[in-house]
């Protein structure tokens, strides 16, 4: 990010004394691009569902709980993913080159995801149907850990993580996702565990290779908004802030 700033340069001006004689003043201004760094901006306030809703529309769901700092989706009486009220949620706000991060911790057997680049239309019932996911997931207890791109940290069902890098079960991580100009990266822990650079035929390929090859919407949006899963299981969200790049 740039802003304008004014570089220093001589300029000499004219000026009349009281007696009339001529005097010269030399004056300074600045003139100048510099960088900026961009700010952190907090995507929860640790209190309320403020700039969070429902994917397709209205309040976010019952399930979905504010507990000690944390957004918390409370499995107890829920049968499976999508069902009673809890369903995905999303950020009122979209986002194209960004830097991202989220704390999560998972409950034993559990998965859920972090999922980006959302577009939110009638056209598409659930953010996977365009949004890609860094995956969360108990790989000890879940089964979709059997499947290599399913993995806590992989992008879901298309790239595998480099190194495992998760927290045991029921212990908080730190999830990274940086996008700049299709370049994208996903961190884990501190640790890059993926890169790939988006929207190049190389792109292509691979969702087409990938369980998301019928879904022409997918993965092709620069801009969009991030969804946090609810895939039936209690999961655990907070610190959740990002950067616009």
């Amino acid at each position: 990010m740039k802003i304008l700033k004014y570089s220093i340069f001589a300029l000499s001006i004219v000026a009349f004394g009281c007696g009339g004689s001529e005097e010269v003043r030399e004056v300074t201004v600045e003139n100048e691009l510099v960088e900026v760094e961009p700010e952190w901006i907090s995507l929860f306030d640790g209190e309320s569902f403020d700039g969070w809703k429902k994917y397709g529309g209205g309040e976010v769901g019952a399930a979905w709980k504010v507990q000690d700092g944390a957004i918390y989706l409370d499995a107890t009486n829920k049968d499976g993913w999508q069902t009673g009220d809890g369903g995905d949620i999303v950020t009122e706000e979209e986002f194209d080159n960004f830097h991202l991060k989220v704390e999560w911790k998972i409950a034993k057997d559990g998965n859920s995801g972090i999922i980006f680049y959302v577009h939110e239309s009638e056209e598409y019932a659930y953010p996977w149907m365009t949004g890609m996911e860094m995956q969360v997931l108990d790989n000890d207890g879940h089964p979709d850990a059997k499947i290599r791109t399913h993995r806590a940290g992989d992008l879901y069902d298309l790239i595998e993580s480099s190194e495992e890098t998760v927290s045991p079960v029921g212990e908080w991580n730190l999830a990274e996702i940086i996008s700049k100009d299709g370049l994208l990266q996903l961190h884990l822990n501190g640790t890059k565990i993926v890169e790939t650079t988006l929207w190049t035929p190389e792109w292509e390929e691979l969702i087409a290779g990938s369980k998301f090859k019928d879904m022409p919407g997918f993965g092709t949006f620069k801009s969009g908004k991030i969804a946090l899963q609810d895939h039936g299981d209690e999961v655990w969200f907070r610190n959740i802030e990002i950067k616009r790049l």
